[in-house]
């Protein structure tokens, strides 16, 4: 019989990824509408995520405001922060954020994958090596304990980021929705990375056309060649004209039973793997 979302139970479970208002851009739900929300499905967490600002501040205040959930903040390294901005981490880290993610809109990869013209953020400098400021962005992430994630580089970009982070003793690295086409990264990289430490990011708005039109048997099929004890779920929602992003989560989960996985798989891969990744346990 197949599962409704209706019937998806989200207590305990997280969602790292949700775009919420303040923005500039249209968002569905504002920081204490999804606290909220999630509050009342007995979420576990969510971690607020802007394209343009530290969300950290938000996210203390709608903790505070909000019972019953946790809230993180993260900040993403684009134009707007300053690009690999190590200062814009470390303020960042200090007010509480957990994830830290590279560029995403001003990502050279994503702006070339686009269409657009301006010049972007690249991780590698014109002789293929790291930016040395991202080091710097190491070392802080590590101190703090705190997750770095990939954002919309290039899938090659992302692998030397992996590998030089997770060898400067990064313990928690994120290959953001590795299935897009703007990376697109092959299950056999997947896989490489997978064995030196990486989790990877599925999130159900890639399967839409909102968000990169992915079928949705891509996904499963990434995260049965790459495995659920390295997959985080989330949704990546917030655009104002997909469900909230608790509807969201219950579609996405019962998208994956109804594809075969387990409640116990589900658990590991929207329970257990965020609360590794956030130190909930």
């Amino acid at each position: 019989m197949r599962v409704h979302p209706h019937d998806v139970d989200l207590s305990g479970l997280a969602d790292m990824h949700i775009h919420t208002a303040p923005d500039v851009r249209p968002r569905r739900l504002d920081d204490l509408e999804t606290a909220r929300q999630a509050a009342a499905a007995e979420m576990r967490a969510v971690v607020l995520k802007s394209h343009i600002t530290c969300t950290a501040d938000r996210a203390a205040v709608a903790e505070k405001v909000v019972p019953g959930v946790r809230v993180f903040g993260s900040v993403t390294l684009n134009d707007a922060v300053g690009g690999l901005n190590p200062a814009a981490v470390e303020a960042a880290l200090g007010l509480g954020a957990r994830v830290i993610w590279m560029p995403t809109i001003s990502a050279q990869n994503h702006i070339v994958k686009h269409g657009m013209t301006s010049a972007g953020i690249s991780l590698l400098t014109d002789d293929g090596q790291l930016q040395p400021a991202l080091f710097d962005v190491f070392d802080l992430v590590k101190q703090h304990d705190a997750v770095l994630a990939t954002g919309h580089v290039s899938a090659q970009e992302s692998v030397c980021l992996a590998r030089a982070a997770l060898a400067a003793g990064v313990r928690k690295l994120v290959i953001t929705h590795p299935e897009v086409p703007w990376v697109d990264m092959p299950a056999s990289t997947q896989v490489e990375l997978r064995d030196l430490g990486a989790t990877f990011e599925r999130c159900y708005v890639s399967s839409m056309p909102v968000g990169g039109g992915v079928p949705f048997g891509r996904i499963v099929s990434d995260i049965q060649q790459v495995g659920v004890d390295s997959t985080l779920l989330t949704t990546d929602f917030g655009v104002a004209t997909l469900p909230p992003p608790v509807e969201g989560m219950r579609a996405y989960i019962a998208a994956l039973l109804n594809a075969g996985f387990s409640e116990h798989d589900v658990q590991v891969m929207a329970g257990d793997t965020p609360a590794q990744l956030l130190g909930l346990d």
